[in-house]
C-alpha cells in the first residue's frame, strides 16, 4: 500500500490524543517520522441511506458484504472492519485502511458496483475506496467523499459531503456535493469510557506517550492524575432521578426524500413551519422546542412532547392542493431504548390526533443524565401502519425515516446542547428561490433539492424526487424516469380529484 502525503492541516481538539493531551490548537505545517501504528479500527458509513433504498426497492436489488464488511439489519449501515495505519503525534494526522468489500447489484437495471480498500484520512479529510463498475477496470483510491473535520475527542458521526466521482459511479450526477451519512472510525475495544478526560488544561504537550493514539479511551493516565475518575460525572450535585422535564428540542427531518419529493418539481410545493418549529437552511432537517414532560432514570424511561407544526403542500390546482399535510404536538416516548413518535396529523383538512407515526429504537437502553441534561442521538425512526396512512400510501410500513436527536433539560438553568444545524423560519418551496441545496441535498435550479427538471412530459435529469428517492436517472433510462415521475404522483392526485368532486 503506497504511503500517503499528508498536508498541512489544524485541528482543534479533534482527535482523541489532541483533547486527551488537553491541545485547544494544533497546526503543522510538516508531517513528522513520529508515527505510532494503528490497528484493530472499524469503518461505519452507509453511503447515503436514500441510495440503499434505491438499490433495494426501485431497482429491485441487494448489497453484498464481504471479506470483512457487514450490513446492519433491515438495509442499514455498512462496517468494514479489520482497520489498520498510523497515528501522526506531531501533526494529529490519522490515516486508516480498512478491509471489506461492499457490492450493490440491481437485477432490474443490470449494474454491478462494487467498493473495496476504504481509506480514511483525516489530515486531506477524504474517504477513499476502490471502484469497479460492471466489470470494468478497477479505479483505484477514488475520493468518495469529504469528510468534515472531527470536533470532539472521538472519531463519530462525521459529516460527509459525497463528491463528483461519487455521483457519477453511484448513477446520478444528483449525488455530486449531497450530504451522505456520518462517518464513523471507532476502536470497539475501547468504547468503555466515552469521556477519558475531564481536566483538558492540564499539560496540553505531554505527547512523549505514544500509547495515547486517537482511541476512544486514549490512556487517560497519560495525562496528570488530578482526576482520575473523570468521565462519567461531574455530578456533585447529582440531578434527581425522576421528575418533570423544564425544556428541550426535538431534531427530525421527516424523511429526506420526502422533502425533496414536497419541493421538486413534480409536486411544486412548499414546506412551512411554525408554532416554535424551524427548518434547517437548503431544505434541511426541522427542529421542534419547547419540551414538557418526565423522566425517570432509574427506570430508564423519557416522556417528551415539543411545540412546534411543520406543513407539507404540494400539487396545487387553482388554489386547491392535492397534497395538504401538517404534523404537530409531536412527542417522543422511550422506555428501555426503545418507544414511539407520535403527532397530530391534520391530511387534507383532516385531523386525526396522537397517530403512532414511527417506532423508535435509541442506541443504548439507558436514559441517563450528564449536567442536568438528557441527551439521545441518531435515534432510528421506522414508520408505522398508521404513520404509513398519514403519508396518503406515500410509503409503506417499515420504510426507515430520518434518524432523530432529541435533548431535553431537567432543571431550568441546564444547558442544552448547541444545535449546529443554520435554521430558518418560513417555508422552503420550489422554484429558484428555494436555494441551491444543503445539507441534505444537491440541488439544481429550480428546486431546493434538485429533481426530476421539467415536466412529466419533457426531459428527466438529475435525481426522481417524485419517487420519494434519488433514483440514478442514467440507471433507469430516460423513459422509465418519465413513467415514474407521473406514476408517483398518483396517490396526491387522485384524493385530489375526490376533493374536487
Amino acid at each position: 500500500m503506497p504511503v500517503r502525503p499528508r498536508r498541512s492541516f489544524a485541528l482543534a481538539a479533534a482527535v482523541a490524543t489532541a483533547a486527551a493531551l488537553g491541545a485547544t490548537a494544533l497546526a503543522t505545517t510538516t508531517a513528522s517520522a513520529a508515527e505510532v501504528p494503528l490497528s484493530g479500527y472499524e469503518l461505519t458509513w452507509g453511503i447515503k441511506q436514500s441510495y440503499r433504498t434505491y438499490v433495494s426497492t426501485y431497482a429491485q436489488g441487494t448489497f453484498t458484504a464481504t471479506d470483512g464488511a457487514s450490513q446492519a439489519a433491515n438495509n442499514g449501515v455498512f462496517t468494514f472492519t479489520a482497520g489498520t495505519g498510523t497515528y501522526d503525534t506531531t501533526s494529529h494526522a490519522l490515516h486508516l485502511t480498512f478491509k471489506g468489500t461492499l457490492t450493490a447489484k440491481s437485477t432490474l437495471h443490470g449494474f454491478v458496483r462494487e467498493m473495496s480498500d476504504f481509506q480514511y484520512d483525516s489530515a486531506a479529510g477524504t474517504l477513499t475506496a476502490d471502484l469497479v463498475s460492471d466489470g470494468g477496470t478497477k479505479q483505484q483510491d477514488v475520493t468518495l467523499a469529504k469528510v468534515a473535520a472531527p470536533t470532539s475527542q472521538d472519531l463519530k458521526d462525521l459529516g460527509t459531503t459525497l463528491t463528483a466521482a461519487a455521483g457519477t459511479f453511484l448513477g446520478s450526477d444528483s449525488y455530486a456535493n449531497a450530504a451522505g451519512d456520518p462517518l464513523s472510525a471507532l476502536k470497539p475495544a475501547s468504547t468503555t469510557s466515552p469521556s477519558p478526560t475531564p481536566t483538558p488544561s492540564t499539560t496540553p504537550t505531554q505527547s512523549a506517550t505514544p500509547s495515547a493514539t486517537p482511541t476512544q479511551s486514549a490512556t487517560p493516565s497519560a495525562t496528570s492524575s488530578s482526576s482520575p475518575s473523570a468521565s462519567p460525572s461531574d455530578t456533585a450535585s447529582e440531578p434527581a432521578t425522576k421528575g418533570d422535564i423544564a425544556d428541550g428540542r426535538l431534531t427530525w427531518g421527516v424523511k429526506e426524500s420526502f422533502r425533496s419529493y414536497v419541493v421538486g418539481s413534480v409536486a411544486k410545493g412548499e414546506i412551512t413551519t411554525s408554532g416554535g418549529a424551524t427548518q434547517a437552511a437548503g431544505n434541511g432537517v426541522f427542529t421542534f422546542t419547547g419540551a414538557t414532560g418526565g423522566y425517570d432514570t432509574d427506570a430508564d424511561t423519557l416522556t417528551a412532547a415539543f411545540d412546534g407544526a411543520v406543513n407539507f403542500k404540494g400539487h396545487e390546482d387553482n388554489g386547491t392542493y392535492g397534497l395538504d399535510l401538517t404534523f404537530t404536538d409531536l412527542k417522543a416516548t422511550l422506555d428501555g431504548g426503545t418507544g414511539t413518535l407520535t403527532a397530530d396529523v391534520t391530511s387534507l383538512g383532516e385531523k386525526s390526533e396522537d397517530v403512532v407515526l414511527a417506532d423508535l429504537k435509541a442506541a443504548s437502553t439507558e436514559v441517563t443524565a450528564k449536567d442536568d441534561v438528557i441527551t439521545l442521538d441518531d435515534v432510528t425512526t421506522t414508520l408505522t401502519a398508521a404513520g404509513a396512512k398519514a403519508f396518503g400510501g406515500f410509503y409503506q410500513s417499515g420504510a426507515e425515516l430520518d434518524p432523530l436527536d432529541l435533548s431535553v433539560a431537567l432543571t431550568a438553568d441546564a444547558t442544552l446542547p448547541t444545535d449546529g444545524a443554520s435554521s430558518t423560519t418560513g417555508t422552503g418551496s420550489s422554484g429558484t428561490s428555494g436555494g441551491t441545496g444543503g445539507a441534505d441535498n444537491s440541488a439544481t435550479t429550480g428546486s431546493t433539492s434538485g429533481g426530476v427538471t421539467g415536466s412529466t412530459t419533457g426531459d428527466v435529469t438529475g435525481a426522481l424526487a417524485s419517487t420519494g428517492s434519488e433514483v440514478p436517472v442514467a440507471a433507469l433510462g430516460t423513459a422509465a424516469a418519465v413513467t415514474a415521475a407521473a406514476g408517483a404522483g398518483v396517490v396526491f392526485a387522485m384524493r385530489r380529484r375526490r376533493t374536487q368532486a
